[in-house]
């Protein structure tokens, strides 16, 4: 991973998986309705036929995750800039790099954490805007065309990236590749959602829960329920809006936890396109403004699923097993040096055999002392055994 790509990530990585979680599968069942009876294939492809690209709403995420307490308190802070920044060689950025890692922690730890309020905008396919309220701030992530913003109130400081205009033009041609080797099979959204449902069966059973209202309109529940026993995940619950087909709800239960671990969802939606006005960002008076650059992939990265190793130097994520039992093996290489000055991932993880782990309820991460990273909706000891 190169170094730009290392500052890159603490600025949009954080907000960009906010924007994903709210966007892709957006909680609060009320109370219970009487649908006409659909099956599991039917309400996939309602999701599968929903035309829904603008809208706009509030949106609540709360977490019950076991996350151990933080320590954010000035003095706290001001040790972690000094440990962090001292021993870093003279005309480097490596200090200010683990502070900005630090503060990059700070806010994801504190979106997985208690209650979060958002306002979420949705234009079409480039434009959508998120506002994270606080108590007394806000944090914006837009994205309109080829600009990407993310302003956050408290400090008055913006970070900007511009997009490669060929970038959607490429990803459009790579779609129409892969759409080209699709079997005969999914043709249709019907057999498409037949294929999909084949595609879960070995791991997963999908089922209709019981019918409900999220945000005033009414859904159909889609209910996953890993079949095995080796992950954290209990059963995942997906509310969908009968009449769109734009999902609405999602409701993460752990094994062994009778509150849910994690809720994403609408407690209110408009699907009238919002103001355009809303996506032209223009950074306040006095804002530190600061450019970022798109990280480059590199050269021919791929990974041997089969084998469980990178063919490129080491440098690219590898994902081992399948399913709900999967782990993601970050290598050595790709791990920014900070993070071992890093004083906060002290206070959130504990010394286990090996190495350090953060465990919550549904996600483990393991850092081992060689320096690569484990993680994955599994117990701790699975981790361990895929680093040895």
């Amino acid at each position: 991973m190169s170094h730009n790509s290392v500052k890159w990530l603490p600025a949009f990585l954080v907000p960009a998986v906010v924007v994903a979680a709210v966007i892709a599968v957006p909680l609060q069942a009320g109370a219970a309705v009487d649908l006409p009876d659909k099956t599991p294939e039917q309400v996939l492809l309602l999701v599968n036929d929903s035309t829904v690209s603008t809208f706009s709403g509030t949106v609540v995420q709360s977490s019950d995750l076991g996350l151990p307490p933080l320590d954010v308190s000035p003095g706290m802070t001001e040790s972690m800039q000094k440990s962090m920044t001292e021993g870093a060689p003279k005309g480097t950025t490596d200090g200010a790099t683990a502070v900005s890692s630090t503060g990059a922690l700070t806010t994801a730890l504190d979106l997985l954490s208690g209650s979060h309020e958002f306002r979420v905008f949705i234009g079409g396919q480039d434009q959508s805007r998120v506002q994270v309220k606080d108590r007394l701030a806000e944090r914006d992530v837009v994205h309109n065309g080829s600009d990407v913003w993310l302003y956050d109130s408290s400090s008055n400081a913006a970070n900007h990236l511009s997009l490669p205009t060929d970038l959607a033009a490429s990803a459009q041609a790579k779609f129409t590749e892969l759409e080209s080797q699709l079997p005969t099979d999914l043709s249709t959204p019907s057999q498409l959602a037949e294929r999909f449902l084949s595609e879960l069966d070995p791991s997963t059973t999908v089922s209709v829960g019981t019918d409900a209202r999220v945000a005033g309109r009414s859904v159909y529940q889609l209910v996953l329920k890993p079949k095995t026993a080796d992950t954290l995940v209990a059963s995942v619950s997906i509310a969908v809006d009968s009449e769109t087909g734009l999902p609405l709800q999602v409701t993460v239960l752990a094994e062994g936890q009778s509150a849910p671990a994690l809720q994403v969802g609408f407690t209110a939606i408009n699907f009238a396109a919002p103001n355009t006005d809303l996506f032209d960002f223009v950074p306040p008076a006095g804002a530190t403004v600061t450019e970022q650059a798109l990280p480059a992939m590199p050269d021919g990265a791929t990974a041997d699923h089969a084998g469980g190793r990178s063919t490129a130097a080491g440098e690219v994520p590898v994902v081992t097993g399948t399913g709900w039992s999967s782990i993601v093996e970050v290598p050595a290489a790709a791990v920014p040096a900070e993070l071992s000055k890093n004083l906060m991932v002290e206070q959130v993880t504990t010394a286990v055999g090996g190495g350090r782990a953060l465990t919550t309820s549904l996600v483990t991460v393991f850092l081992a002392t060689d320096g690569r990273v484990f993680a994955g909706a599994v117990p701790l000891a699975r981790l361990q055994a895929a680093a040895e």
